[in-house]
């Protein structure tokens, strides 16, 4: 499973990473240390952070957010695989987007709940791109 440092855990929940390290030592993100000490997310632990703060409404309110290119980075938060489709969901800061794409896609990008990507939004379709 991939974990994030404290400075990369803020930059996908659009807050600063004092924010960050205030809501570990608080207990609100749980945290682990590496080898070297350092302060590790566990992607899933962060993926269900992702989403409770976008549902109280907490996520990113003193940054702006912009869609340059229609580039929404954040992290895969739900996953539903079927025979031949999948449908992917990302948390980019308080923005929710659902991709429908195939099978073979998720499996080939490495797709899973806890993994950073990006959403790409062009007319009606929303493009996944494994960061």
């Amino acid at each position: 499973m991939q974990s994030y440092t404290i400075g990369q855990a803020a930059k996908l929940l659009g807050v600063s990473p004092d924010t960050a390290r205030r809501w570990a030592d608080a207990g609100r993100m749980t945290t682990h240390r590496d080898d070297g000490g350092r302060r590790l997310v566990d992607g899933r632990d962060l993926a269900a952070f992702s989403v409770e703060l976008a549902r109280a409404g907490t996520a990113g309110e003193d940054t702006p957010y912009t869609s340059a290119r229609n580039a929404f980075p954040g992290i895969v938060t739900a996953i539903k695989l079927g025979d031949v489709a999948a449908q992917v969901e990302i948390q980019a800061g308080p923005h929710r987007l659902v991709s429908l794409l195939t099978r073979e896609a998720v499996e080939e990008l490495g797709l899973e709940v806890g993994v950073e990507a990006t959403a790409r939004v062009k007319s009606t379709n929303v493009h996944i791109d494994r960061t």
